[in-house]
């Protein structure tokens, strides 16, 4: 028997092995009986852990360039580009490394869009976003243990609003930047897409890792990049100076708007919620025809 032929007939098997695709049965908006398993627990101690990490790293980075550039010889520093990779490459590890535990969220505005979208219940959810704040804020803790005087001096990693652009306009890159971030994350993990590229599970912290890298190089000179509130109160609440709380509210209510906007944009239009919605209201009360 030919090389050929075996092809073919493996490939006929495989695709006569292939069952109808059926998307998972939405989360219960209140399950409380997650609080009685260890899986619960151990998901909230990978965000922390992970929401620890990559405020390590890139507070770490971004007080480290602050420092190079302050320097006589400003070119030494990593640039905008250097802390752009350092976000965006630390997502797409940690999403990689933690993605079979907890999902890899290490943002709050992520798990604010999968619970909209019914993807966890609001147990969880909860549990994630405080996992993931009190990881961001001892991140931001042991950069200012390590890093000393520099720390306070090179503002701590606080965002706040450049100069020249208006509080309007940081609100709108900071919805942007998340719609943006979040559309990534639920197209790279829609059930069907993992369903399909299963064989190659590094396709989903790819796209994560380099949307937060091109949304930092966007954002960066208007607002310094939240896209994450977790991130943006760990840096503020280590840093706590007038500074950092005056324009602290824009990286929550910005980032849960573009969430918001992307859970919806996600479900209803690219998932064809919406048409399927009206398509079955129009059936249900199309009227019946009358029997010969």
């Amino acid at each position: 028997m030919s090389k050929e032929v075996v092809a073919t007939r493996g490939a006929a098997d495989l695709a006569s092995d292939k069952q109808p695709y059926c998307d998972p049965p939405p989360s219960p908006f209140l399950d409380t009986s997650e609080l009685s398993g260890w899986s619960l627990y151990r998901a909230a101690i990978a965000e922390f852990m992970a929401t620890l990490m990559f405020l390590y790293v890139s507070l770490a980075t971004v007080i480290g360039y602050k420092s190079q550039s302050a320097g006589t010889d400003a070119c030494t520093g990593v640039g905008y580009l250097g802390v752009a990779w350092s976000f965006g490459a630390t997502i797409m590890v940690l999403v990689y490394c933690t993605g079979g535990v907890s999902g890899g969220h290490i943002n709050p505005a992520v798990t604010f869009a999968l619970l909209l979208c019914r993807k966890l219940s609001l147990v969880r959810a909860a549990l994630y976003v405080a996992a993931q704040c009190l990881g961001a804020i001892c991140g931001a803790a042991v950069v200012k243990g390590v890093t000393g005087r520099s720390y306070e001096a090179l503002g701590g990693g606080a965002k706040a609003v450049a100069d020249g652009f208006s509080m309007r306009g940081a609100l709108g890159a900071e919805v942007a930047g998340t719609f943006m971030l979040v559309y990534v994350v639920l197209s790279a993990t829609d059930p069907k897409r993992t369903a399909r590229d299963s064989f190659i599970p590094v396709l989903v912290p790819l796209p994560i890792g380099f949307a937060v890298f091109a949304v930092h190089l966007a954002t960066i000179p208007i607002t310094g990049t939240g896209i994450n509130p977790a991130r943006s109160l760990g840096a503020a609440v280590m840093y706590n100076q007038h500074k950092a709380w005056k324009d602290h509210w824009i990286f929550w209510v910005g980032p849960l708007i573009g969430a918001t906007g992307a859970a919806l944009y996600h479900r209803y239009v690219i998932r064809g919620e919406a048409a399927k919605a009206l398509l079955s209201s129009f059936r249900s009360t199309a009227p019946a025809l009358p029997r010969r």
